[in-house]
């Protein structure tokens, strides 16, 4: 037998397939769960689609997919054609192809890395859970898989009920009135773990009249199929959701909470780990599809503790050229220092544009980038809140960070997680969807300086304090990640 074979199977070296959901909120998560495991010995095989991967080598140049001996980057077709400018934006478009096109590519990915003499044999995939034709492919070639979903446990159970909402009626919706006439406003009271919820809290792609809509039906078969996998990851903490969870463990089994991610890192300690060098490189792997300004943090280094309000709508949320203005004007009279990221595909159907008045106006005292690196600016002592879309990634790291928030939910289960910061966390506060001015202005004021801000202050810290807990030795998510690799990654 050929003496390279004959080293590769002898090498007992756990192999880690991660394919994430090829949009930004998705990679970023999936590659810090991914730097963890490496750091615990794993090897580790990363799987952008192709677009995304020469979109990185754009942003970041060749060295950010070059990876390491022990942490490979290979990419699969999304099935889109090479003319589409950015896919990310269309997500029902995209995660149709997904969904026709990319198991047949990654069976032959698995195959090949089986084959070849050079990487250990794969013992485990995690995929991302919306990417659920990778439990087809897993199952057939014998190797187990592991869904991690991006999402809020209080997302996902949502989620989890979309085919009952379907069943019963409620969904579609019978006509476009439904959107204005108070329907949205109905309470669902059959929903273990979401007391209270309205239809309107549940991930907006129930809000439809389309009985064959895209993304209500994808989301419907992500979570049917969820079942299957060996276990469900989710980037939360016990404390946070224990209601949520627990209504989860009963449709699911095995739902280990092992964040917040961004805390995690620092605290587990790796039982075998990589080489130093190995490690030392795959630290500074970066996954951004735009490419990061600095200088936004040298500016927040001459601000005053708690005295900047931080705005990202995160990677694919878009608005109107009317929104975009009543927001700029609401930040510029609220009187307060701001640091706003305005990617340059924020406006739907046009360029960004600003008034000429607003920027002048507020060149003293705000700061526009294209993107930034969020948790070192949410990390920052002078952010004083966080107004944003309020996407999973942006909400738990804003928690971890003891941020509260001021919440304008676009889509997808952005309303669920708002409904819960304003509610049942009760560490931020929403925005209305008819943005106006005055209104953006009334809540900056509110949480900035006023009585109701200070009370949302002291309960965001306090969630700080618990998510630090959680991912300490013996806290929730401490305990969960070692059951993660002991007895789930490394029991084949």
């Amino acid at each position: 037998m050929d003496s390279l074979v004959l080293n590769k199977k002898i090498n007992k070296k756990p192999h880690v397939v991660c394919i994430p959901f090829p949009a930004q909120g998705h990679i970023s998560p999936m590659l810090k769960l991914s730097k963890i495991l490496h750091s615990h010995g794993f090897h580790i095989t990363f799987v952008n689609t192709l677009f995304n991967h020469n979109r990185l080598v754009t942003t970041r140049g060749p060295e950010a997919v070059k990876g390491t001996a022990s942490f490979r980057f290979e990419a699969i077709p999304d099935g889109l054609p090479p003319s589409d400018s950015n896919p990310t934006l269309d997500l029902p478009t995209l995660a149709n192809s997904i969904h026709n096109t990319c198991a047949a590519p990654f069976r032959e990915l698995l195959q090949r890395l089986n084959a070849s003499p050079d990487v250990p044999d794969i013992t485990c995939v995690v995929s991302d859970g919306v990417m659920s034709f990778t439990l087809a492919v897993a199952e057939e070639l014998g190797i187990p898989e592991v869904m991690f979903f991006t999402h809020s446990a209080c997302g996902l159970l949502a989620y989890a009920y979309y085919e009952e909402l379907v069943k019963r009626g409620y969904v579609p919706f019978k006509d476009e009135s439904c959107f204005t006439n108070g329907y949205l406003d109905t309470k669902i009271d059959w929903v273990p773990g979401l007391e209270g919820i309205r239809l309107r809290d549940f991930p907006a792609f129930i809000r439809t009249t389309d009985p064959n809509a895209i993304m209500l039906h994808y989301n419907i078969e992500q979570l049917r199929n969820a079942p299957r996998a060996k276990a469900i990851l989710l980037n939360t903490f016990e404390d946070l959701e224990e209601k949520v969870l627990k209504a989860l463990r009963s449709i699911y089994g095995l739902v280990l909470t092992i964040g917040p991610l961004q805390l995690i890192s620092n605290e587990i300690t790796p039982s075998s780990p990589a080489p130093i060098d190995d490690d030392e490189l795959v630290s500074s792997i970066g996954c951004s599809l735009w490419r990061e300004d600095h200088e936004c943090l040298k500016w927040l280094d001459k601000k005053e503790p708690k005295s900047v309000v931080y705005v990202n709508f995160g990677s694919v949320a878009v608005m109107t050229q009317e929104q975009l203005s009543e927001l700029a004007w609401g930040l510029a009279n609220s009187g307060h220092y701001f640091l706003w990221v305005i990617r340059p595909d924020l406006v739907s159907n046009g360029a960004v544009g600003l008034p000429k008045e607003f920027i002048l106006g507020t060149k003293e005292r705000g700061m526009l980038t294209n993107w930034c690196a969020q948790e070192q600016v949410l990390s920052h002592p002078s952010l004083g809140v966080f107004l944003t879309h309020s996407g999973w990634n942006s909400t738990i790291e804003s928690i971890g960070e003891g941020v509260p928030m001021i919440c304008w939910p676009f889509f997808a289960e952005q309303q669920t997680n708002c409904r819960f910061v304003c509610s049942d966390w009760a560490n931020g506060i929403e925005i209305e969807s008819d943005v106006r001015r005055d209104g953006v202005e009334r809540k900056v004021r509110e949480m900035m300086k006023g009585e109701r801000g200070k009370v949302l202050r002291e309960k965001a810290l306090e969630w700080r304090d618990k998510a630090r807990v959680a991912v300490k030795p013996g806290g929730s998510s401490y305990i969960n990640f070692n059951y993660l690799i002991n007895k789930v990654l490394l029991d084949y």
